[in-house]
Parts: C-alpha cells; sequence; structure tokens
C-alpha cells in the first residue's frame, strides 16, 4: 500500500509539470516525492529537467529552492563521475542562492544554499574550495536563528562541525551536541543519527556508536524513507560491520 501511494503521488508530479502551461511542481509534491524518489531512479532525471525548464520560466522562490533539492539528489544518486556531481551542486547552489536572494527570510532557501554549497566544496576537496567554508557556516547560523527548531539544520550543522578539520573550525564536541539536538526534535532523522554514530566512533565510543547504528537499521518509520533505503541503512550496516572487524568489536 505504501509502495502504491508513492507511486501514485510521483505520478502526480510528473503529470503536473508535463501538462502544456500549467505550473511547475509545487513545494508540496516535490516535498513528497523528494521521500520516495528511490522508487523511480530515472524520475530524478525528469524532476530535474523539469525544474530547470520550470525556473527559466518561473523563477520563483519554490521553484527555485525545489530545483536545489532535486540537484542535490541527482548529484548523489544519479551522478556517474565526479565532473557530474559537481556541475549538478554547483546548479543547485546557484538556485538556491537567488532564492535566498529573492527570500532573505527563507529556511529551506538558506538550508539548501548551504547544502548544495558545502557538498560542491567537499566533493571539489576542503583545500580547494576554502572560499566555501565561511559560507556554510553564515548559512548554517541563519537557518538556525530563523528556525530553531528545524531539524535539518542540525543534521547540517552537526555533519559540517564533524567533517572539516579542526584547524579550519570542525569541532567534534559541538557536533555531537547538534546530533543530540537534532535527534530530541525528529528521532526518526537517520542520517543524524548516522552522524552521531561517526562522531561517537571518532571520540572513542565504540559501543555508544554501535547501538546508534543498530537504531538506524531498526527505524520502521524514517524521516526520509528514499534516503534511508539507498544511503542511511546502507552506511549504518558498513559501520557496524567495520566495527565487528575492530580488534575487541
Amino acid at each position: 500500500m505504501r509502495v502504491a501511494l508513492g507511486a501514485f503521488l510521483l505520478l502526480l508530479v510528473v503529470i503536473a509539470a508535463a501538462v502544456v502551461g500549467a505550473q511547475s511542481p509545487r513545494a508540496g509534491q516535490v516535498r513528497a516525492w523528494a521521500t520516495r524518489y528511490h522508487e523511480d531512479l530515472p524520475g530524478i532525471d525528469r524532476m530535474r529537467a523539469e525544474l530547470t525548464q520550470a525556473v527559466t520560466a518561473d523563477p520563483s522562490v519554490d521553484n527555485l529552492v525545489a530545483l536545489a533539492e532535486v540537484c542535490f539528489i541527482w548529484g548523489e544518486v544519479r551522478a556517474k563521475t565526479t565532473d557530474d556531481k559537481l556541475a549538478a551542486y554547483e546548479q543547485g547552489r546557484q538556485a538556491a542562492k537567488r532564492a535566498v536572494e529573492l527570500a532573505p527570510r527563507s529556511v529551506t532557501a538558506h538550508l539548501w544554499y548551504a547544502i548544495d554549497a558545502g557538498r560542491w566544496g567537499q566533493t571539489k576537496g576542503i583545500m580547494r574550495s576554502l572560499f566555501l567554508l565561511p559560507v556554510v557556516r553564515e548559512e548554517i547560523d541563519t537557518v538556525l536563528a530563523l528556525d530553531p527548531k528545524f531539524p535539518p539544520a542540525y543534521s547540517l550543522a552537526g555533519h559540517f562541525y564533524l567533517e572539516v578539520p579542526g584547524m579550519l573550525g570542525g569541532d567534534i564536541d559541538r557536533a555531537e551536541k547538534l546530533f543530540r539536538t537534532g535527534l530530541e526534535l525528529d528521532p526518526t532523522f537517520t542520517s543524524m543519527r548516522v552522524g552521531l554514530a561517526k562522531t561517537l566512533m571518532k571520540k572513542g565510543r565504540v559501543p555508544e556508536a554501535r547501538k546508534e547504528l543498530e537504531a538506524v537499521l531498526a527505524e520502521k518509520a524514517p524521516h526520509n524513507l528514499a534516503d534511508w533505503t539507498l544511503k542511511d541503512s546502507v552506511e549504518a550496516r558498513e559501520l557496524l560491520d567495520s566495527i565487528r572487524t575492530r580488534p575487541g568489536g
């Protein structure tokens, strides 16, 4: 029944975008699609193409933010090469930047600007994209200031402070606090729980990390089913396997 519902929602989005003269997919439709994209991977290609056209015809904030999100998903799931990933993240970054300019208080515009910019920098290499670190940090601070109860912001912030080297502003203790705060707001946010597990592993607290990873695999209603299916559960299993192969694991 859930699969059928997901297919129906996806069909609605595709039909809405394909009808001549129709408006682009609404933000709510894209949001529903973004949690079920694993059910039709080629649909990610169509969605990116349709939203690219939609932004050309109507560069509204909703269209720009939707394009930024879909570009990120495309780069994560459909890109075959590093250059493909960089192009997708850059397209998303520019779309979100335009959305921020149009709506300076849009939480989602700032969020996707930070996500696409951060992922572009991570893919390019931190040392080759140092100019983006202050941008991403500022966008994170802005999102948290605009909505301190927005779980995705804590996931983004936690991963930022976990992945960035300490000499460039990374802070593993801060990362743990951010992940835990975000999980208090949404315990089903599995990518955040994976981030917390990685933080605990980095701090040598392996039993605690194992517990978090097992919770990811046991989650019955993840915040984003598509992300859980294609990324979070896969990474959780890989990390658990790495723990088991450690001495005393």
